[in-house]
């Protein structure tokens, strides 16, 4: 049986949020939970992060200056040492055709803001951990 223990070395978390509010609150919120996060405001660094950084999640907004986040999810999905890290789309876009979009192209779960926090942890333990049954 595998667990995930945030005591060894914390689970690094990308986030990507243009909204410096919401921003810091997932940030300060995530990092006190014992997580190691990255925030980025746009996604003009999103493959220097990516391969420096290792995220092991991602948190995406849709709604981004210069690239939107159905462009960076299809950039995430395109490259083969990306596929396996999950995309959690966090998004203002209340809309099921934007949900149904993020999702085919390749987001695991979609949140509509405003978000719980503790339910935000619930997601992301959720698909860190892996299926008991499959």
């Amino acid at each position: 049986m595998t667990t995930v223990q945030k005591s060894d070395s914390p689970t690094r978390i990308l986030l990507i949020e243009d909204n410096e509010a919401n921003q810091r609150l997932m940030s300060d919120y995530l990092g006190y939970c014992g997580y190691s996060v990255c925030a980025l405001s746009e996604g003009t660094q999103l493959a220097s992060v990516m391969e420096q950084f290792q995220p092991q999640i991602v948190l995406l907004d849709l709604k981004l200056p210069t690239i939107d986040g159905y462009t960076l999810l299809e950039q995430i999905r395109q490259r083969e040492d990306w596929q396996s890290v999950p995309v959690i789309v966090v998004s203002a876009y209340a809309f099921q055709r934007d949900q149904q979009r993020a999702l085919e192209l390749g987001a695991r779960r979609y949140l509509v803001k405003p978000i719980r926090l503790s339910h935000l942890t619930d997601v992301i333990e959720e698909e860190l951990t892996p299926d008991q049954g499959s």
